[in-house]
């Protein structure tokens, strides 16, 4: 045990040595040289299903609350606590002891540390790895504030899997801007490949990407009308993105972490082949003739869906009237899969497969209920202040929540008894 508790020492040494940058506010763990989880083996699919589930915290429960839920995504464990914290862990086993290693992160505001944790082979470890015994785990550890090393006690003991009901769902948890926001100081830029990359870290099923029209009319990935030093590094261009072509953004802009603009069909491409992800949300900022270049690139990226066996909604945003009449426009716009922010009559108009209200007005059950009986999808948007997204999910019927913190969605759901 010894031999353990040095090597997560030195491994929080390495990493906040080496693990964050003046331009990466939050530490993330490097597979660097002398990294841990170089000297570890990958669970296998089905031990890392065991591990997943409600866990009590016996140890700083005021500050990560009493309960978190564990949960596995494409590439690592998300932690998500009650209060809009959680952790992003790398795991890996030395015979029959289960290491982690990662960061945690308050998405309210800038506080983050490093955490470093194990289940020894009596508390777990044995049956994780070989699949035998019974399911009774505690994961033992430490954390850091801000630079510090793990120095303050952390325990996790299992308490209850996820009921059926909640694990076999299809509610979406949708994280806006791709993923995530700029202003958060995350690791990525919003609406970046790399965000789309990053973002099932938090426990993200689904995406809302923000797309306009470059003045030769290809669709890419953007928020604000103005190319700005929020979004983006400072550069030769300035101004209405519409007024360059898409040769000049993708050549002289670059987002605030150094990526490049997606266009639509870079976006929508690496969703599809590297992600796991299940809705994407085409938000049209582009208010007029934009349905005409969207909707190709939407029909063949459901064709290459199909042909990959991957089960993902892919909807074009109808946030106005313009964007409504733009639709209405389009042959056949009746079947086009699109979401509609309007009325309900709106999405009965244009056949919408998903009706997505402003969440400020209200749960509105009885609307949900007549869109579930007319075959159709509901979420609401962008919701996230955590009292509501409690009682949303709680007393809501929405198939899903769009979000800027996905964490404190999952937690919610996931929790469910």
């Amino acid at each position: 045990m010894k031999r353990i508790r040095n090597i997560l020492y030195y491994a929080g040494l390495f990493l906040v040595l080496f693990g964050c940058n003046k331009d990466t506010p939050v530490p993330v763990p490097t597979a660097g040289p002398n990294s841990l989880m170089k000297e570890t083996y990958p669970l296998n699919p089905s031990s890392k299903l065991l591990m997943e589930g409600v866990y009590r915290v016996s140890a700083e429960a005021d500050f990560f609350g009493d309960n978190v839920i564990l949960k596995w995504n494409r590439t690592s464990l998300s932690i998500a606590c009650n209060n809009g914290k959680y952790f992003v862990m790398q795991v890996g086993h030395l015979d029959s002891v289960v290491l982690l290693q990662g960061y945690w992160r308050n998405g309210y505001n800038d506080g983050t540390g490093l955490a470093s944790m194990y289940i020894s082979k009596e508390e777990g470890g044995t049956m994780i790895v070989t699949g035998n015994g019974s399911q009774r785990i505690i994961i033992r550890g430490a954390f850091g504030i801000q630079t510090n090393l793990p120095d303050q006690s952390l325990a996790l003991t299992y308490v209850r899997p996820f009921p059926e009901r909640v694990k076999n769902s299809n509610f979406y948890i949708l994280a806006h801007r791709s993923g995530g926001r700029t202003s958060d100081r995350l690791p990525a830029s919003e609406n970046s490949i790399a965000m789309i990359n990053y973002t099932e870290k938090f426990g993200s099923t689904g995406i809302e990407m923000d797309v306009r029209l470059s003045k030769d009319g290809i669709p890419f990935l953007y928020h604000d009308p103005d190319l700005n030093i929020r979004l983006t590094q400072k550069g030769p261009l300035a101004g209405p993105s519409e007024n360059y072509t898409w040769a000049q953004l993708s050549i002289f802009v670059r987002l605030i972490h150094g990526e490049k603009i997606p266009s639509l069909e870079e976006a929508l491409t690496f969703t599809i082949d590297s992600t796991l992800l299940r809705f994407v949300y085409l938000d049209m900022k582009a208010n007029r003739d934009a349905m005409a270049k969207v909707i190709p690139i939407q029909q063949a990226m459901l064709e290459r869906a199909r042909q990959k066996g991957r089960d993902i909604i892919i909807v074009v945003g109808i946030p106005s009237t313009t964007v409504l009449d733009d639709l209405m426009s389009y042959p056949n716009y009746q079947t086009i899969p699109s979401l509609c922010e309007l009325t309900v009559d709106d999405v009965r108009m244009v056949n919408s497969k998903v009706w997505a209200p402003r969440w400020t007005l209200g749960t509105q059950n009885d609307l949900v209920q007549q869109m579930h009986n007319e075959g159709r999808l509901a979420v609401c948007w962008t919701i996230d202040p955590i009292n509501w997204i409690q009682e949303y999910i709680n007393n809501g019927l929405f198939d899903g929540l769009l979000t800027n913190y996905p964490y404190v969605v999952a937690y919610y759901h996931y929790i469910q008894q």
